[in-house]
């Protein structure tokens, strides 16, 4: 059958020369882009500081509201940042611990940054931080995060798909759980958006955050930050700035907060990745996540067989229910295996504990799976050889 959504290639440049299996990292940059931040250095030429007026203040929001589509959120409850561990500490700027209701359970594979960001502010003792155990270094056990969740804890920060393997977390149990005993959640959806389809209306999760750098296509520098429309008369963030305010060109000496999602929002925007980042949202909400993940499952299920065939060790769920957009395949000195597939132009990366990572996307051909997994084994039999022959490491 004819792949539909092969017409989408020629919209991505770096396609004619690379097999390009790395969107989980950075997605491929849109022809539109271009255009976009011609547009934006256009409007800083010819309009100057009257841009601020015609477009570029409200750019937070309305960028925001395209990024609504893709996550399943109401217009006006995104707001738009620059990364994730800027919107994980503006959510933690919102939440006061209250006596014993201090606890934040999160499982030990999350992804770093975000980690750096609950652990610095657990060090003067306000926190206490219950990191759940992975029983293999690829899974997070359900059993144990919903044990985790207890009647002291104020937040659940979750990865929708864990960044090492590609394990699709159970967010809807895990929020469940969560408010069932009066504590937050917040989703982190970095690894899901653009490739798993899903809600953050229909999960009832508190707070979504993500970035636009992989699935998305739209580029470093423009993070989101969803807040349920419930919290946002509630919350009072200390991470702010003059655009949260309800009236920031009256240059108050004191804050009052703006109404709605605007009182999530800090100091001054920035334009050129918001401008880079909507063409990528673009081509998303005009394929549709279901579409893309309708592909996405067919072809990591075809690269888990290729896998198999060749001999190699495929790190990443079997189920394509439990799996995100990405295949892990363990090799030995992944490092120096990756280094030498993007040598010859096929374009992955690795994570310690997992192997090489490769993530076919909507533009992605099927005979690029095989001849990514044939240069694979290739590799290793080179290797296998050299040292064997020479005693050489590769």
């Amino acid at each position: 059958m004819a792949d539909e959504l092969l017409k989408w290639r020629a919209e991505f440049p770096i396609l004619e020369r690379a097999v390009y299996l790395i969107s989980h990292s950075l997605g491929a940059m849109p022809r539109a882009t271009y255009e976009s931040l011609h547009e934006y250095a256009d409007m800083w030429a010819t309009r100057g500081v009257r841009a601020w007026a015609e477009g570029w203040w409200e750019m937070p929001l309305t960028v925001g509201d395209e990024v609504a589509r893709i996550i399943g959120a109401p217009a006006q409850t995104v707001a738009m940042h620059q990364n994730v561990s800027v919107c994980q500490s503006l959510i933690l700027s919102c939440v006061e611990p209250q006596g014993r209701r201090n606890k934040i359970v999160y499982s030990e594979l999350e992804f770093p940054s975000v980690m750096y960001v609950y652990e610095a502010h657990a060090r003067d003792g306000r926190y206490r931080i219950e990191r759940v155990p992975s029983d293999d270094g690829i899974t997070a056990p359900l059993d144990k995060m919903l044990a985790a969740i207890d009647e002291e804890t104020l937040l659940v920060p979750l990865s929708h798909v864990l960044f090492k393997s590609a394990y699709l977390q159970d967010a809807r149990a895990i929020t469940e759980r969560a408010h069932e005993v009066g504590a937050l959640v917040v989703l982190d959806t970095y690894q899901s958006a653009g490739t798993v389809p899903f809600s953050v209306t229909e999960l009832d999760v508190d707070f979504c955050t993500g970035g636009s750098v992989k699935w998305l296509c739209g580029g470093p520098g423009a993070g989101y930050l969803y807040v349920h429309p419930r919290l946002h008369a509630r919350l009072e963030p200390k991470v702010t700035g003059w655009m949260a305010h309800e009236a920031p060109f009256a240059f108050a000496d004191s804050l009052a907060y703006a109404p709605g999602i605007a009182r999530f929002l800090h100091g001054s925007p920035a334009i050129p990745a918001l401008y880079a980042a909507r063409s990528g949202y673009r081509v998303v909400n005009e394929i549709g996540v279901e579409q893309i993940r309708a592909k996405s499952v067919r072809q990591t299920s075809r690269l888990v067989e290729l896998a198999e065939e060749a001999g190699f060790d495929v790190t990443s769920p079997r189920d394509p229910a439990r799996r995100g957009g990405t295949i892990t395949v363990n090799v030995e000195h992944a490092g120096a295996v990756t280094r030498e597939l993007v040598r010859r132009e096929i374009i992955c990366d690795y994570r310690p504990g997992a192997g090489v990572r490769l993530s076919p996307h909507f533009y992605t051909k099927d005979e690029e799976l095989e001849l990514a997994v044939r240069e694979l084994r290739k590799i290793m039999d080179t290797r296998a050889y050299a040292t064997e022959a020479a005693g050489a490491a590769f």
